[in-house]
């Protein structure tokens, strides 16, 4: 792989696991969904324009790099507003665990549009990825978490995994600055219109500096960074990788959560997590991984798990 995609593809990740950082604190001084990604959207496209400006570039498109644009903005816009509400129904770093399955359905896209190759640590990474959901699907105490907020994650994680292929395979060239701008000013457009679709959706604005610096680090970090550095990755090394090495968005949002938060991680999420994390693994080595290898990884694992709950 080239060394450029895969740091910017690791560094994107980090970037976009800081959701929770910046969008919980806003939920808990009363910003409601919609105001959030509107702000987080917002802020996003003015520092973009703002770097645009400073290196004199155009902001002329053409009319078909209009309608790849208009796609993938609808598209981001979707995966935003559904992984924003899931943080409603469940913690924030469960929730942006299930999200990580986005690899596999990239994978999956990948091989059936595509026709990339399927070989069987694909098939066994799918479904260890799948039984890694089905343990993160229950609390503690054996209580269910929100059926909603897990459709809300899977719906984010499917439009987040075409995102990735369209920017892939689109023809559309031009800086990821600048493709980054549009998709993002079509993402703000698409939130106010989502802000009139109920009276309880209506924008408000930050309450307090504290609101105010948690919306700039929305529209900085897990945004123009993240999708930036993403853009780049997927052209230097391609989708499957770049979905690939977003192994580190679930860590990065579950040590925010247990260590900002105040989440707790139980024996049956760190198992889940353990699963999806080996999924992807097993999607990056596929080639050089035999079904015995992979046979004594899961044992050891689960060796591991009983001794840990015993």
């Amino acid at each position: 792989m080239k060394h450029k995609g895969v740091i910017c593809g690791i560094l994107a990740a980090v970037c976009y696991g800081t959701n929770p950082f910046g969008a919980l604190p806003l939920y808990e001084e009363g910003v409601n969904t919609s105001s959030v990604l509107f702000y987080r959207f917002s802020m996003a496209v003015l520092m973009l324009a703002v770097m645009l400006l400073i290196e004199r570039k155009s902001f002329r498109v053409s009319s078909g790099e209009i309608k790849t644009l208009g796609s993938l903005g609808l598209l981001f816009a979707a995966s935003s507003i559904t992984y924003y509400q899931s943080f409603r129904f469940m913690d924030a770093g469960i929730a942006s665990t299930i999200l990580f399955v986005y690899p596999v359905m990239v994978a999956v896209i990948m091989a059936t549009c595509f026709r990339e190759k399927v070989t069987a640590s694909t098939v066994i990474a799918i479904i260890l990825a799948l039984v890694g959901i089905g343990l993160l699907y229950r609390g503690d105490a054996g209580v269910s978490l929100s059926t909603l907020g897990i459709l809300l994650v899977m719906v984010s994680s499917l439009t987040y995994a075409i995102y990735i292929v369209v920017v892939n395979q689109s023809s559309i060239r031009m800086s990821s600055l600048k493709l980054t701008f549009y998709v993002l000013l079509i993402c703000m457009l698409c939130l106010l219109a989502y802000s009139f679709t109920s009276p309880d959706l209506h924008l408000m604005l930050p309450p307090s500096p504290r609101a105010w610096f948690f919306a700039c680090w929305l529209g900085l970090v897990p945004t123009v960074l993240s999708l930036v550095l993403m853009t780049v990755a997927v052209h230097e090394v391609g989708a499957t990788p770049t979905a690939i090495m977003g192994a580190l968005e679930p860590l990065t949002a579950v040590a925010i959560g247990v260590m900002v938060f105040g989440e707790s991680l139980t024996l049956r999420l760190a198992v889940g997590i353990v699963l999806i994390l080996s999924a992807v693994l097993l999607i990056v080595l596929g080639k050089n991984f035999h079904l015995r290898t992979i046979g004594h990884a899961i044992t050891s694992i689960v060796r591991k798990t009983w001794r840990w709950k015993s």
